[in-house]
């Protein structure tokens, strides 16, 4: 969320931001925000002037009273005065609300990099990593070649859960097993920190963290609790230090979160409606920090690399993309996309995002780092996230990347450590 100091100080950048982003509904909420403010602000001098207004007619009356003069105006005025401090303080709350309101759903600052665009078609592509393959012979869906070799089980998961879960079995039960542990120990040698979160998370925590608004209609929520099913660690990991102040040298933070993920609408997109690529749950090791506003953007060039890193390492094809602003969403001031090779469908496909997300949740979630020059002077922490992989759209590609002719899978050579040895799925 935007600092509303920040809104009042510079209503230019705002504007210019969302002018940029082309959301003319929220660029008319920046002059409404500052009125507001103005008029929530001159209702707390009047609320301040009415009570000292109070003491200063309990004083001219008992005066009125030693002199023998007529109290009957006093008194009414004094009888007054409650009602009308009360009617200031309920503008003043409900003006401070709608304030609020706004300032969690203006968008992030986006950074003078990002590309300008309607939607994802608008996306910049920035490097590509690896030859796309494009096999002689057919290749066999995912989905159809993991039921094939009894790896999988889509129709008994959908007996019991639904559509868009699954059994994984035998080897691809330990693939995923595998690509988590790969991805760790690569975030480990780089000094992150494992955490597994919890798996839910309240209200208030989650709405610290992104517009629950907006989110919502993605996630799980537990019948008569304030609970969610998370939809990646990232989350708790941003809100694991809400109200609390860091000090300088103990940042960055680095963590790399293990935890499945819960996501309601997974939507119906062809290919992806029968496999592992858009489904309810997963597993996902995710990687956040923790960092000064001076350390953010080399830090997220840090955490694109790392995700790169796990990529090559398994062999895969990648390009990566510069997020544009009508697809960027409200949290990053600026996102990366890493598109791994699909050769099935001969087109890259989302498989990590890297967000720098400022000190926007930060200011929601009220996280600072104390400046050690001065003990009282705090300013905002600035928080980073990415995918360092993503099981089952990883499991995907490699089942169609490194499928072989008579139906088996090359197991990538990072990956053989972890399965016992074995070249061969």
């Amino acid at each position: 969320m935007l600092e509303l100091k920040f809104v009042r100080a510079h209503p230019e950048i705002v504007r210019a931001d969302l002018t940029k982003r082309g959301d003319t509904e929220k660029l008319a909420w920046v002059d409404e925000v500052l009125e507001m403010d103005r008029r929530a602000r001159e209702l707390t001098v009047e609320i301040g002037n009415l009570r000292n207004r109070r003491n200063v007619i309990s004083r001219e009356i008992s005066q009125a009273r030693k002199a023998g003069n007529d109290i009957t105006r006093l008194l009414a005025e004094a009888a007054d005065l409650p009602a009308r401090v009360k009617e200031a303080e309920a503008e003043r709350e409900t003006l401070t609300e709608a304030v609020r309101y706004r300032l969690m759903r203006l968008p992030n600052i986006l950074h003078e990099s990002v590309p300008v665009g309607k939607d994802d078609s608008e996306n910049v592509e920035i490097r590509r990593w690896g030859e796309p393959k494009l096999p002689a012979f057919d290749l066999k869906n995912h989905g159809a070649l993991a039921v094939e070799h009894d790896w999988a089980d889509f129709e008994r998961a959908a007996k019991i859960a639904g559509s868009g879960f699954y059994f994984l079995k035998g080897r691809l039960a330990l693939l995923d097993m595998a690509l988590q542990r790969f991805a760790m120990d690569i975030l480990v040698e780089r000094g992150y920190t494992p955490i597994i979160p919890p798996y839910m998370m309240n209200r208030a925590a989650y709405e610290g963290v992104t517009d629950l608004a907006d989110f919502e209609n993605v996630m799980y929520k537990l019948d008569g609790e304030d609970e969610y099913l998370i939809a990646t660690s990232e989350h708790p990991m941003a809100a694991m230090y809400s109200d609390e102040i860091f000090e300088e040298k103990d940042l960055p933070l680095r963590l790399a979160g293990l935890s499945p993920c819960f996501r309601r609408e997974i939507g119906a997109h062809g290919l992806d409606t029968k496999g592992l690529f858009r489904v309810h749950q997963f597993h996902k090791v995710e990687q956040f920090i923790y960092a000064t506003p001076e350390q953010s953007w080399d830090l997220h060039e840090e955490l694109m690399a790392n995700a790169e890193e796990v990529f090559q390492q398994l062999e895969l094809p990648y390009r990566v993309v510069s997020i544009c602003t009508g697809d960027i969403g409200t949290v990053a001031a600026k996102k990366y996309d890493l598109e791994v090779w699909m050769p099935r469908e001969e087109r890259y496909r989302e498989a990590v995002s890297c967000s720098n997300c400022t000190a926007y949740q930060a200011v929601r979630l009220n996280i600072k780092v104390r400046d050690p020059t001065e003990f009282t002077e705090k300013r905002y922490v600035h928080t980073l996230n990415s995918t360092a992989i993503a099981t089952s759209r990883a499991i995907r590609a490699i089942l169609e990347n490194n499928q072989n002719e008579d139906g088996s899978v090359t197991i990538p050579g990072a990956l053989r450590p972890y399965l016992y040895g074995e070249e061969t799925l």
